[in-house]
C-alpha cells in the first residue's frame, strides 16, 4: 500500500459480539455509513460471526509462536489487511465481551502500530467496556483516538429494541459530532502510523 500523504487508510469496522439478540447491528450500520460517506478512508465491516474463532489455547501469543489454528490464521491473514480499526463495544458486566477480547488476544503483529476508534452502547454509553479495551489494546502497541462515539443513557433507552424501539436516526445529531471527530482522529493516526510502518519496513 502506498503511504504517500494521498494513500487512504483501509479501515475495518469490527462488530464486537456474537449473541443471536446482539443490538449492534443498528449502531454498525449507522457507524458504517458515516465513515463510508468520507472520502479519506476505505472501510470494510468485519462480523465476529463470520470467524470461527475457537477460544485461545495456543501455546504461546502468536506474537510468540504461529497460531495453531487455521481458523486463527485466517483471523490475522484478513486484519493484516488493514491500517487501522473502528470497533463495535457492547459492554457486557462492565466490561467489553468475551468474544471480542478473543478475538484480539487471537492476533498480535496484525493490531501493531495501527490505530483504532469505537462506537460503544449501554445505559452507560460501553464507557467502562472502552476503557477496558484501551487498556488491552495498549499491550497490543495500538494507538487509541481521544475520541469515541458513546450511546447512553437517554439515547440508548430511546432505540433500544426493549424500551424506545425507535430508529437510530432519531437521536442521530447527538452522535455526529463525536463520530466526525473520532473519525478525523482515527485518519489523522492511521497516515501517521502507516508512514512509520513504512520506514520500519
Amino acid at each position: 500500500m502506498s503511504t504517500t500523504d494521498h494513500a487512504r487508510p483501509k479501515i475495518a469496522l469490527i462488530i464486537g459480539t456474537t449473541r443471536g439478540a446482539r443490538f449492534a447491528d443498528v449502531p454498525a450500520q449507522w457507524m458504517l455509513r458515516q465513515a463510508q460517506s468520507r472520502s479519506d478512508i476505505d472501510v470494510e465491516l468485519l462480523d465476529l460471526r463470520d470467524f470461527n474463532l475457537p477460544m485461545f489455547d495456543e501455546v504461546a501469543s502468536s506474537a510468540f509462536a504461529p497460531s495453531q489454528s487455521a481458523e486463527a490464521t485466517r483471523w490475522q491473514h484478513e486484519l493484516a489487511r488493514f491500517d487501522g480499526f473502528i470497533f463495535v463495544v457492547a459492554e457486557y458486566n462492565h466490561s467489553l465481551s468475551a468474544v471480542l477480547k478473543n478475538a484480539l488476544d487471537q492476533a498480535y503483529k496484525e493490531w501493531s502500530h495501527k490505530p483504532f476508534t469505537a462506537i460503544g452502547y449501554g445505559g452507560m454509553g460501553a464507557a467502562r467496556a472502552l476503557e477496558h479495551l484501551r487498556q488491552i489494546a495498549v499491550e497490543l502497541h495500538m494507538v487509541s483516538t481521544h475520541a469515541a462515539v458513546h450511546i447512553g443513557g437517554a439515547d440508548f433507552f430511546t432505540i433500544f429494541p426493549a424500551v424506545g424501539n425507535q430508529p437510530i436516526e432519531r437521536i442521530e445529531q447527538n452522535l455526529l459530532g463525536s463520530a466526525k471527530i473520532a473519525l478525523d482522529e482515527l485518519v489523522w493516526w492511521a497516515k501517521a502510523t502507516m508512514a512509520a510502518r513504512a520506514l520500519d519496513a
